[in-house]
């Protein structure tokens, strides 16, 4: 960085400084991912054990706009847990009142689900408000580091606008809400004009049945003639009961349930909460980068790169020349100063050139693209989880001129395990795991053989596997035979594969080879055949010379794994044997007995699906 760009008195962010901001992280139990799965969960079991107000006559079924506004503000509340923590507790506070508002959810205070959900609610709220803490006291600490010192954002910075895109979507998503809400009205409208002309008569439901179309077909006599209507609630009209039909030539229509609008409704409840989730995202970009250019703010020293696959702005202390431990991270684009637009627009470098950027696309692709450099840069602004910054540095390592980039999403301090991840992934992209050398200074010589087996997040998969299949079959099964079974029947040998392997998927390594438990068999592979053990894609694959790999998956899920702050059980395992293959002194001195070397347990799940349908 030249020194003319560098504000006097700038503090460098230190490897010190950095890890004591990232030791104010929110406690593990907030995680937004936990509060949606509680949120969402007792809400749809709320939902669902709910009586149904029956459809008659007084009170027909047809669009329930507060209805619709409740569900529509959930989601939106959902969306928000995860990415704005203040809209959500606004949200939040809503969606009680409104439930405490309903008279049918008071009813059901004493029931479990209800209690559930409240309880959901209240620890959502907790979590949510300790979020908004952490973010206080990680500004004060970044405050604390940048000490007195407070600079104006450079000129471009201060002519960067936040939101437009998002208010154009928004604009977008609403019209679509707004034609649907027409088309709801237009349907309501035509049969109230229709029915007023019509014939009202009462009539008998004599039959329930379903059409070709699997949709339940009510028929009712009523004045010397039989009359057949579609009906979503066959439930309310039970055979022998009395319905009110209206009746004009050829066209009759059920007064219970007068009209079917759902398509539209749910074209504009979709539009809605789409629109206004963009809306919100305007107004909050916009508003964060007002406060951002409202005066000096804090400056610090840190090194910065972009990422491969996504474009996400990676900062680092000033010390780690290597980049080793990012510090937080968030997308960015370039800002001009107005007088320097057309002079940015006549000038085209090689990235430009279309047949380099596919090169380029390529390149990256095939992992042979080498990561880009870590540059010098001044961070502008307090550092804390959804704040708004911006950045001074040259446009690439190499290139002289320097230039200013503005956040157009939060910031987001990095997750504990990113550092292992980003080491494999931009300091050896041709190779995913660990050095060797690295790898080995956790393994001793042993006599007896090791084992590598599921693990808890592998098990959780594989139990979901389990649910799904159980569900997906007793769905299938509990009606005449449907195209639903060719479906099934398809899917079930590969259902009952993954959730085998991910439940007791096994590596055993002795003194001759490996042992690989997979979901049928278990297979011998002698250490002088295989050429690679790699993870990928929460996969296990051992290479072998005159034989096709052995494959394990699923071996769990690394991805929320790390999300977790969680090394991966699996890409640790990958990496050992992969060790124990270049290092053979490292390698067990006996051979496995018979217990350790695994039993795959696809025959028994298979037998045990067997049995529970019969």
């Amino acid at each position: 960085m030249p020194a003319e760009h560098i504000p006097s008195g700038t503090t460098p962010w230190r490897t010190s400084d950095a890890q004591r901001w990232l030791a104010t992280a929110p406690a593990l139990w907030s995680h937004p991912l936990w509060a949606l799965l509680a949120l969402a969960g007792s809400a749809a079991w709320a939902v669902a054990s709910a009586p149904l107000d029956a459809c008659t006559t007084a009170a027909p079924c047809g669009t329930d706009w507060p209805g619709n506004a409740a569900f529509g503000l959930l989601a939106l509340t959902l969306y928000w847990v995860w990415r704005q923590p203040r809209l959500a507790l606004a949200g939040l506070a809503a969606v009680s009142a409104l439930s405490l508002m309903d008279t049918a959810f008071t009813a059901e205070l004493g029931e479990t689900s209800t209690l559930v959900f409240l309880g959901a609610t209240a620890f959502t709220a907790a979590g949510l408000v300790h979020r908004l803490s952490v973010a206080g006291r990680q500004r004060a600490r970044a405050l604390e580091t940048a000490g007195p010192v407070a600079r104006p954002l450079p000129a471009a910075a201060r002519n960067f606008r936040r939101g437009g895109f998002s208010f154009f979507l928004a604009a977008v998503f609403l019209a679509v809400a707004g034609f649907g809400g027409w088309q709801v009205q237009q349907v309501v409208d035509t049969y109230e004009e229709r029915a007023a002309a019509a014939t009202p008569v009462s009539g008998q439901v004599t039959d329930q049945s379903r059409n070709d179309e699997d949709i339940d077909v009510l028929t009712v006599e009523a004045d010397g003639r039989t009359h057949r209507f579609e009906t979503a609630f066959p439930e309310d009209f039970p055979v022998g009961s009395q319905v009110d039909i209206v009746v004009d030539g050829d066209w009759t229509a059920l007064v219970a349930e007068p009209y079917d609008a759902f398509g539209w409704e749910f074209l504009t409840l979709a539009g809605a909460v789409v629109g206004l989730a963009f809306f919100a995202n305007g107004v909050d970009g916009l508003t964060r980068s007002k406060r951002l250019r409202r005066g000096p703010v804090p400056v610090l020293r840190v090194l910065v790169r972009e990422d491969h696959e996504d474009a996400r702005t990676w900062v680092f202390a000033a010390d780690d020349l290597e980049g080793r431990q990012p510090v937080l991270h968030f997308h960015s684009l370039w800002a001009y100063e107005k007088e320097d637009d057309e002079a940015h627009e006549d000038h085209v470098d090689d990235e430009d050139d279309p047949v380099v950027g596919f090169r380029k696309a390529a390149d990256i692709l095939r992992g042979e693209d080498p990561p880009p450099p870590l540059r010098e840069a001044v961070l502008y602004g307090a550092l804390y989880a959804g704040a708004e910054v911006a950045f001074v540095a040259r446009d690439d390592a190499d290139d002289p001129e320097v230039g200013v980039q503005c956040s157009v999403t939060a910031l987001k301090p990095a997750a504990p395990a990113l550092p292992a991840r980003w080491t494999r992934h931009h300091r050896a992209r041709k190779s995913p795991q660990r050095p060797v050398d690295e790898i080995t200074a956790g393994l001793t010589p042993t006599t007896s053989a090791r084992t590598w087996k599921a693990h808890s997040f592998s098990r959780a998969v594989g139990l979901g596997l389990l649910v799904v299949q159980g569900g997906a079959t007793w769905a299938a099964l509990d009606d005449e035979p449907t195209w639903y079974w060719l479906v099934l029947a398809a899917s079930l040998a590969w259902l009952v594969t993954t959730a085998a392997t991910a439940l007791t998927w096994r590596i055993t390594a002795d003194r001759d080879g490996l042992w690989v438990t997979g979901a049928w068999r278990v297979q011998r592979v002698p250490w002088d055949m295989i050429t690679s053990v790699r993870h990928s894609e929460d996969r296990i694959r051992i290479g072998r010379t005159e034989d096709s790999a052995v494959e394990l998956a699923p071996t769990g899920w690394a991805w929320m794994e790390r999300r977790l702050g969680r090394a991966p059980h699996a890409v640790r395992a990958a990496e050992e044997v992969q060790a124990l293959l270049l290092r053979p002194e490292l390698r067990p001195l006996e051979e496995a007995p018979p217990g350790r070397q695994g039993m795959p347990v696809g025959p028994p799940l298979v037998a045990l699906s067997v049995l529970l349908l019969l």
